[in-house]
C-alpha cells in the first residue's frame, strides 16, 4: 500500500484508492499489531540479482533513482499508523526473504496472520505462499487486497479458496474484525 501503486507511475494500480479505507479499519482496529512491508526497487536499472537485473532494465522509471524516495512510502493514510504500526522493507516480493518479519512475528507468538495490500497475484501471493510454508493460519481479506488487473485478481482469490482453500481462509474486513478478539 505504498504511494508508487497509488500515485501516477507505471505500476499504478488503478482500484487501490477503493481498498485503501477497509486496510486501514483493519490496521486501526489493531495498529500494534500490523506490520506493513513496502518493496522497494532498485537504485538504478540493471542492479539486482539474476532476472531482477534485466527485470529494472524493463522498467527504469521505478528505481529509486528516478522514483525518488518519498514514493516508496505508505499512502498518508496508512503512514499516520506508524508507530505503533511496524514497517517492514523487502527487495523482492516475498516478505520473508532477507527481512525481520518472522522474527518479528515469532516475538509476538503469531500463529495467525490477516493479508491486505496490492498486488493479489504479485506480492499478496507471495505473501501468502510463504505463510502457509511456515504454518501461519492465512486469512486473506477480500475486499482490502488489489491488482493492476481485474482477470489475474480473480484467478488469484479463485487460487486462494480453490486450490489452498484448507490452508487460506477468505474473509471480508467486516467479518475479520467481528471475529477478532
Amino acid at each position: 500500500m505504498q504511494r508508487m501503486f497509488a500515485e501516477d507511475s507505471a505500476w499504478h494500480t488503478p482500484w487501490m484508492s477503493r481498498v485503501i479505507p477497509f486496510v486501514r479499519r483493519i490496521a486501526e482496529a489493531h495498529p500494534a499489531q500490523t506490520i506493513f512491508t513496502r518493496f522497494i526497487p532498485a537504485s538504478r536499472p540493471g542492479e539486482g540479482n539474476g532476472r531482477w537485473k534485466s527485470y529494472y532494465e524493463r522498467w527504469p522509471s521505478m528505481t529509486l533513482e528516478r522514483l525518488g524516495h518519498g514514493l516508496v512510502d505508505l499512502v498518508p493514510e496508512l503512514a499516520v499508523l506508524v508507530p505503533p504500526a511496524e514497517v517492514v522493507d523487502k527487495r523482492v516480493y516475498s516478505p520473508w526473504m532477507d527481512t525481520s518479519l518472522e522474527n518479528r512475528l515469532r516475538k509476538r507468538g503469531a500463529d495467525t496472520i490477516v493479508v491486505t495490500g496490492s498486488e493479489t497475484d504479485v506480492c499478496v501471493l507471495a505473501t501468502v505462499l510463504g505463510a502457509i510454508d511456515r504454518g501461519y493460519r492465512v486469512v486473506v481479506a477480500s475486499d482490502a487486497i488489489c491488482s493492476s488487473a481485474d482477470e489475474t485478481h480473480d484467478a488469484s482469490l479463485q487460487l486462494y479458496q480453490g486450490r489452498y482453500g484448507q490452508q487460506v481462509e477468505i474473509a471480508t474486513v467486516e467479518e475479520i474484525l467481528a471475529a477478532w478478539t
